[in-house]
């Protein structure tokens, strides 16, 4: 596909989770706002929660249904593949498709275009430069959801900007994520004894929920 394709599709796909975090932002926000239509709004931690349901099924969808199918996983072989297709971080270039966490990060650039809700990936051993840790919060947090595979979550400030912000494990949910992590040249190069395994904690998904002051 083109690169315009992909775009189009990643686009088309991202709307209805825009729409939904919108409807859940507004209702965090009522939450925090003192007044009696707070009483019906939704907690912080559950809005966070609802949203990465939504951002782990999709994404786990696209790596096991679409990536899953290709011939080649970042330059490797898939012997399973039946779509002949790669997956490499050069797709738009190669005429490929893009990496699952290529794919999340199209969406979360799309979902937050216009607002100040953001969601990321973040990893102790990121290829993307973009997905270290950043700040106090996120690095206790990575060490934690990494050690212990739960949610970190906390309140913090970020430009001036308060938020609930929460982070979720990032497991390795199938062969494609390992397979295509463990052969990237920039993770070999960096962590050469670091391969990791099906269902292992890769990182962390971080949500910031903006929220508004009381």
């Amino acid at each position: 596909m083109t690169s315009l394709t992909w775009t189009q599709w990643t686009r088309s796909k991202i709307i209805t989770l825009v729409v939904f975090m919108a409807a859940v932002v507004f209702t965090a926000v009522a939450c925090t706002s003192g007044n009696q239509a707070a009483e019906a709004g939704i907690a912080p931690e559950k809005v966070t929660d609802y949203l990465f349901t939504v951002l782990s099924a999709d994404r786990t969808a696209y790596t096991r249904h679409v990536v899953g199918r290709l011939t080649v996983l970042e330059g490797v072989e898939n012997e399973k593949g039946v779509v002949n297709a790669e997956a490499t971080e050069f797709w738009e270039e190669n005429n490929g498709v893009p990496l699952p966490a290529q794919m999340f990060r199209l969406g979360a650039e799309l979902g937050s275009e216009g607002g100040e809700l953001t969601y990321g990936l973040i990893s102790t051993w990121y290829i993307n430069d973009a997905h270290a840790p950043k700040g106090e919060f996120e690095e206790n947090g990575i060490t934690e959801v990494e050690a212990t595979a739960e949610p970190y979550k906390g309140y913090q400030e970020i430009g001036g900007q308060r938020y609930f912000s929460a982070m979720y494990p990032d497991i390795a949910v199938a062969p494609a994520c390992v397979s295509c992590h463990n052969a990237h040249p920039v993770h070999q190069e960096r962590y050469p004894d670091k391969v990791f395994e099906l269902d292992e904690v890769m990182g962390a998904v971080v949500i910031n929920l903006p929220i508004a002051d009381s």
